[in-house]
């Protein structure tokens, strides 16, 4: 599955179609942002909505998947096998997210104690104060990154 021939493709066929970003956005219920990120090939579209964008489209899922026509192409596809290929792919970058955002807690907590430990000449207090700024910074990015991660898996359901 090539990234950017998919995102071609969408564009392609949404214009095929005569409709505009914001259109086709309508019509699924995502925003115009979403669909020009899939047109850049930024992103691909959510297992939740690609079947509505298949049909808005006039296209196979096999097709997207390809980004191209069936009669250009050489695979071939179940339409569940792609919907649930695509949400366990969202699902793995999910639960990736999840473990980064506690190994950046657990990390900043050991740099939070280590900080504790130096301590006494001007370098080790300077040491200190920059394991401190450390130990914030990777706690506040876990926090972060675990309320993101609540936030898109709540939107899921």
């Amino acid at each position: 599955m090539d990234q950017l021939l998919v995102s071609k493709f969408i564009t392609q066929k949404r214009k095929e179609k005569n409709l505009t970003q914001e259109q086709l956005a309508e019509k699924i219920g995502v925003s115009n942002k979403t669909i020009s990120k899939w047109e850049t090939g930024k992103c691909m579209p959510d297992y939740s909505v690609i079947e509505l964008l298949c049909e808005e489209l006039n296209i196979t899922l096999a097709e997207l998947m390809n980004g191209e026509e069936d009669e250009k192409s050489i695979h071939t596809y179940d339409n569940e096998q792609i919907v649930e290929m695509l949400k366990d792919i969202q699902n793995l970058k999910a639960t990736k997210t999840l473990i980064i955002g506690y190994i950046l807690i657990i990390m900043g907590g050991v740099m939070l104690v280590l900080s504790q430990v130096f301590g006494g000449t001007d370098v080790q207090d300077f040491l200190s104060g920059v394991m401190l700024g450390l130990s914030i910074g990777e706690s506040l990015a876990g926090v972060f990154l675990l309320a993101h991660y609540l936030a898109h898996k709540n939107k899921r359901k």
